[in-house]
């Protein structure tokens, strides 16, 4: 990863920030976009003090303007890009006959439009360098997650849009990553929208037994590095809950149903 150029969306917080910091270890020069700018500017003093290059652009991803802005800050600082990691999102906690319909279209406008034009605007630049497109989606983008309709959708979105895009280039150079994390300790949860578009506040869950945000950003980093289409992160609730979608259907809904439900102040019964 010596001098690649990567541009990390979501970069102020949990996963993008640990994502920084790791491609920094590896030698690249960082692009951090985010919509907090006093989080960014820490960042890439920490990063700077590492002597490392770095670049922070503040964005919001869902404005197409902001993205493209980004990747022009991008080309201006640096020359070019290498990789792009989308990797900006948030998410929600309510159900669908109680949500505000102007809840599923912030999320779609910041998870997957937020995708869709970051990747636009860069893949000149990485089709030039036969780099990697990289979307962090969830184990929601796989099955649909009582209480997440919004969130699973958009994420069910992403992975259709970035696997159709590996096919498309084929023959370009271009590598297409679809990285899916588990449950990770972040504050993703903090800042989920309810019913009512208003921030849930605090997580529901126990982040403290769920993988870390660094080693996450370490198995992406490592698949960037191996060029894999899709990385599948934690067994339990990633790889073995896929393979229960493909064989056992009805009974991954029954079980997901059960384990969502146990939450703290879970909407469902």
């Amino acid at each position: 990863m010596k001098n690649k150029i990567v541009v990390i969306t979501g970069a102020s917080s949990g996963i993008g920030k640990a994502l920084a910091f790791e491609f920094a270890n590896r030698g690249a020069k960082i692009v951090l976009a985010a919509r907090n700018s006093v989080k960014l500017k820490q960042i890439e003093a920490d990063i700077r003090n590492m002597q490392m290059d770095v670049l922070s652009v503040t964005t919001d991803v869902s404005k197409e303007i902001d993205c493209e802005n980004l990747m022009q800050k991008a080309v201006q600082h640096f020359g070019g890009i290498d990789i792009l990691i989308n990797n900006a999102g948030i998410s929600m906690r309510a159900l669908f006959a109680d949500l505000e319909l102007s809840v599923i279209k912030e999320l779609m406008d910041v998870n997957f439009w937020g995708t869709v034009y970051c990747t636009k605007f860069a893949l000149p630049y990485i089709t030039k360098a036969k780099g990697s497109v990289v979307g962090v989606i969830s184990i929601a983008g796989y099955i649909g997650l009582p209480a997440r309709t919004g969130y699973s959708a958009s994420k069910y979105a992403i992975r259709g849009f970035l696997d159709t895009l590996r096919v498309e280039n084929l023959k370009t150079g271009v590598h297409v990553l679809v990285a899916a994390p588990g449950f990770t300790a972040s504050n993703v949860r903090n800042v989920a929208l309810t019913a009512d578009g208003s921030a849930q506040g605090e997580t529901p869950r126990d982040e403290s037994k769920m993988m870390s945000a660094e080693e996450c950003a370490h198995l992406i980093a490592n698949a960037v590095k191996k060029r894999k289409r899709e990385l599948i992160m934690t067994f339990v609730e990633g790889k073995f809950t896929v393979w229960l979608k493909k064989w056992f259907p009805s009974l991954l809904e029954k079980l997901t149903y059960q384990h969502m439900a146990k939450e703290p102040n879970s909407p469902l019964k």
